[in-house]
């Protein structure tokens, strides 16, 4: 419908805005999920997007959501973000380092929160397309 009507495919932004109104629309009875939404954006950047359940939303480097978040996401401040380091310089993460990453961060979930499950299923977006891993 959005490409019929805009004559172009949605942008990570444009569906971050439409998830957005979805949830806001629901606001006093709410979905109970937290979305994170990952894409490019017209720059052909990473984008990441998250929501609280009314539908705030903002853009984020990196995010974790889900039961095992509050683990998470210390790790990822720390090994993605550096957060509270003293003299790491900043150095683009390649794929292989983030896919390694990705793993580890959810076999230590998994092994810390029953309610993550034993099954990942990582999907890479590049300017490329979209490659799937379990």
């Amino acid at each position: 419908m959005y490409k019929h009507s805009n004559n172009k495919i949605m942008t990570s932004g444009a569906i971050a805005a439409m998830l957005s109104t979805i949830l806001y629309s629901r606001r006093f009875f709410p979905y109970y999920v937290y979305n994170i939404i990952g894409g490019l954006d017209e720059e052909g950047k990473g984008a990441v997007y998250s929501f609280d359940p009314v539908g705030s939303y903002q853009r984020e480097s990196f995010k974790a959501g889900g039961s095992a978040s509050a683990m998470l996401q210390p790790l990822l401040d720390n090994q993605v973000g550096l957060k509270n380091m003293q003299g790491v310089k900043q150095v683009t993460l390649s794929l292989a380092k983030a896919l390694q990453l990705v793993k580890d961060v959810f076999i230590s979930a998994a092994e810390r929160d029953v309610y993550t499950g034993d099954a990942l299923k990582i999907c890479i977006i590049t300017k490329d397309g979209i490659k799937e891993e379990s």
